[in-house]
């Protein structure tokens, strides 16, 4: 589906002994094989196919990327960008046909395009125009709305292009008599799409009255959204395409192999275990009931006979609950069951989440003080819409998908893990991402010890699922968080009891790309599709050596510059404990929590104290850190629009054009009267930078006049940013399906101050924000409309950018703006009154 914010692929590698012995069963050998160095991309959505001896994955806004060893990426195409797209040229008019419905400056994709999700595979009896046989067929979807949406497909005769347009197949959204979506001239009836055609034909007989809801309006609930094509071959060699996302479910069409149309299944029915069959839409293999559940994916699997069909859970975003799921069956058309014998259509209206083989969701092994690397750990957040490739010679197969990541916001890049199949024939994914490894014999007496240990559970939410501790000891006993039993059957397969359940999988040795080293793993499934991993810890190591590491790497980020609360770490590496003493607890206490002085009082140095345990060890580090007394409240700019861009403060300079993003070039702003004197005019393809650092520190207010000429989802009047992960954006059209103003922000979450107000378009409204140390207050037209706590403290460094109109992805504002005011410190209610009533000079 669609995505926010993409990251510039960039090389990551390590260090390591390339030259150590991985062929030895010797015990307690900690061989370490060569260093992976990986170079990672974003493709969001990734499908993955290999073409001689390199892999290629194509993905959502015409990303695509190619590798030789799954390990090291390279981007090759060029986005949006038109008439010379790099997979289909002139775009606009290339898929002009499809654009017709959705997907083109239209609704939710105003301003600019939605092409997402794309399959591509290479078709031997696909016959070409010239009579040609074999062809490179690229399946992709275009959309407008949640349910407005299209299935078109192009063809080449070179993977990577120019794909030339053939059809648009199938079509979701529409509704039983004329109909709009917002910022859309679209007629959704459905005879804007082609089923009148397939009814001239006699291929329909006519329209299914169930595809509309009583209101006339299109039955989401039950049918599905037109994107997330996936086309794979059955044993016979019959060409199939799983499609649809969200509320009403995953579908199946056989497709003609020689044309790539679909083979409606002309009238509407029910399989022999009570599935829907639709004349248009096919038949329902999984979800529905506006349950969530995208991005489905089958593949067969010679070794076992059956259909694996991966679906992915919850909200792509990096607030969200995206979580991959798999259930497989003898024919390609269904049923399949989870590990448990569950359907994945869904019985009803029910909680989903215990649907499915969960095979990853929301993780991370956490690096705590005196753990080796640096940073977090190691983990993902919302990874998902996977697609599989498996080698039916070498019977190697692996999950490739994309992920967010924790504390990096929207950024997200693809990742490639190995799977293997458990003793009852269902995946497992090995914990750390594929850097060459491969499956080996393992020696038992070399997997005893402690590991950190991870039950991705059958929810679907937001959780981080963080590490614990457990030992498999020599007696094949489990201890620590969790107690049970463990095995070692066979070369490599391993089986743990835990509680009563068993788990099957493997045990692999695997690169740590936060330690740096070569370490033992195992990944297993239980009978009801629980997926739990271990990754083994380093041994040998002494209550004192723990922690005098704890203590060399315990440290305070921004000692002499502290104005919010400090994170004192609780807890170190292997269980150690650290309590604080503070020197002044009034100003910052034994939990770090800050109370600064008042403004125009000095700053405050405070000695916090750590003390370190293990056992009978215990050693003390001190920090002394300074507390800097609160902003005193001060104008700093001010952008009156008077015929430019100038700062009538003084204090910073001239605002610069920019075209339709924050570092594009380019652009034009005119002025018109406006509320106070003159305004900026912005034509919704241009932006202006401002100087860097309008904002410092946690205490600030921001007042403007707005008057959009119309409202579009993410569009930002007011931007600043420390980077592209941590940002705050002053959206004056909400965001798509909910148009009521909002300041939203970017951080190790997202946070958004939700007005409920939508503004007007073509009127003045006057706009106002202060933030205090995370306490956000909102005003509209002079009046609070809310005010909470938990908003983002963005500006806590010194090298933040600021924009008008623009960011680095969104669709730019289109309307007038006026009086810009800045202020260090925050305003008073009466304060943002009076901005919001101006007296003319």
């Amino acid at each position: 589906m669609v995505l926010f914010l993409l990251a510039l692929p960039f090389a990551v590698s390590a260090e390591g002994d390339s030259g150590a012995n991985d062929s030895s069963n010797k015990p307690h050998l900690d061989y370490q094989g060569k260093t992976p160095e990986f170079r990672n991309v974003s493709v969001h959505d990734p499908s993955i196919i290999k073409d001689g001896d390199t892999f290629y994955v194509f993905g959502t806004h015409i990303e695509a990327a190619k590798s030789t060893d799954l390990i090291n990426w390279t981007n090759f195409t060029n986005g949006y960008s038109t008439p010379n797209n790099a997979l289909y040229g002139n775009l606009s008019e290339n898929l002009a046909e499809s654009f017709k419905w959705a997907g083109e400056d239209d609704a939710d994709s105003e301003g600019g395009y939605a092409v997402w999700a794309p399959d591509v595979f290479w078709n031997e009896d696909y016959v070409n125009e010239d009579g040609s046989t074999g062809a490179y067929m690229i399946y992709y979807s275009v959309s407008s709305t949640y349910i407005r949406s299209a299935i078109g497909y192009a063809v080449s005769k070179a993977i990577e292009g120019p794909y030339e347009y053939v059809n648009t197949i199938i079509y979701s959204g529409f509704t039983e008599e004329e109909a709009y979506d917002n910022n859309s001239e679209i007629n959704k009836k459905w005879t804007s799409t082609h089923i009148d055609e397939l009814i001239a034909q006699d291929t329909l007989s006519g329209p299914n009255s169930d595809w509309f809801n009583d209101n006339g309006s299109y039955n989401n609930s039950t049918f599905p959204n037109a994107i997330d094509a996936n086309l794979f071959y059955d044993d016979d060699g019959k060409l199939w395409m799983a499609y649809g996302s969200w509320s009403g479910g995953i579908f199946l069409l056989e497709i003609d192999k020689t044309t790539g149309e679909p083979i409606y299944p002309g009238e509407d029915g029910t399989t022999d275990d009570g599935r829907l069959v639709d004349r248009y839409f096919g038949t329902k293999i999984s979800g529905g009931f506006g349950k969530s559940g995208e991005g489905p994916y089958v593949v067969y699997n010679e070794e076992t006979d059956y259909y694996y069909l991966y679906v992915t859970y919850g909200w792509l975003g990096a607030d969200g609950e995206y979580n991959m799921r798999v259930f497989r069956s003898s024919n390609p058309d269904g049923p399949y069951v989870d590990a448990a014998g569950q359907s994945a259509v869904l019985p009803g209206d029910v909680d989903h989440s215990p649907y499915g083989n969960k095979l990853m969701g929301h993780f991370l092994f956490e690096r705590k003080v005196g753990d080796p690397g640096a940073g977090i750990g190691y983990g993902y957040v919302s990874p998902g819409h996977n697609s599989v490739y498996y080698d039916d010679k070498t019977g190697e197969q692996f999950l490739v998908f994309h992920s967010r990541f924790p504390e990096r916001g929207e950024e997200h890049e693809v990742r490639i893990h190995q799977m293997f199949m458990n003793k009852e024939g269902w995946p497992v994914v090995a914990p750390y991402r594929y850097g060459g490894e491969t499956l080996e014999k393992v020696n038992r007496q070399n997997l005893s010890g402690d590991y950190r240990f991870i039950n991705h559970g059958k929810d679907i939410s937001n959780e981080i699922h963080k590490d614990v501790t457990i030992t498999l000891d020599k007696n094949n006993n489990i201890s620590g968080a969790v107690s049970g039993k463990w095995k070692k059957t066979g070369h490599n397969e391993a089986e743990l009891t835990i509680n009563g359940e068993t788990y099957k999988g493997v045990f692999i040795r695997q690169y740590d790309p936060v330690s740096k080293r070569f370490l033992m793993t195992f990944t297993a499934s239980s009978e009801d599709g629980r997926s739990v991993w271990g990754s083994k810890r380093e041994m040998g190591r002494t209550d004192a050596e723990i922690v005098a590491a704890v203590k060399e790497d315990l440290s305070l980020d921004n000692l002499n510059n502290v104005v919010t609360d400090l994170t004192l770490p609780t807890e170190g590496t292997r269980n150690t404990q650290i309590s604080w003493s503070s020197s002044q607890s009034d100003v910052v206490s034994e939990q770090g929590e800050v109370t600064r002085p008042e403004a125009g009082g000095g700053s405050i140095k405070v000695t916090l104290t750590a003390t370190i345990t293990k056992g009978d060890v215990t050693e003390s580090k001190s920090f002394t850190v300074t507390v800097l007394p609160k902003d005193k409240k001060e104008l700093t700019a001010h952008y009156s629009f008077e015929g430019d861009l100038t700062d009538s403060t003084g204090n910073f300079g001239i605002g610069t054009l920019t075209g339709n993003r924050i570092d594009n070039t380019g652009g034009s702003i005119s002025y018109q009267e406006g509320k106070v004197g003159q305004a900026a005019v912005f034509d919704g393809n241009s932006g202006v930078l401002l100087p860097d650092n309008l904002i410092t520190g946690t205490s600030y207010s921001v007042s403007l006049w707005l008057n959009p000429s119309r409202l579009t989802g993410h569009t930002t009047s007011f931007f600043g940013a420390r980077d592209s992960s941590n940002w705050i954006s002053l959206l004056p059209g909400g965001f798509p399906g909910d148009s009521n103003a909002v300041v939203w922000s970017g951080g190790s979450s997202f946070t958004d101050a939700n007005t409920g107000i939508q503004l007007p378009t073509k009127e003045w409204t006057h706009l106002a924000f202060t933030v205090e140390d995370g306490e956000i207050t909102v005003y509209v037209d002079g009046n609070e409309v809310l005010n909470e706590t938990g908003f983002n403290n963005v500006f806590t460094t010194s090298n933040s950018q600021f924009s008008l109109g623009v960011n680095w992805w969104d669709t730019p504002y289109q309307g007038v703006m006026d009086e810009l005011f800045i202020y260090k410190g925050t305003l008073s209610a009466e304060e943002v009154e009076d901005l919001a009533n101006p007296t003319s000079d």
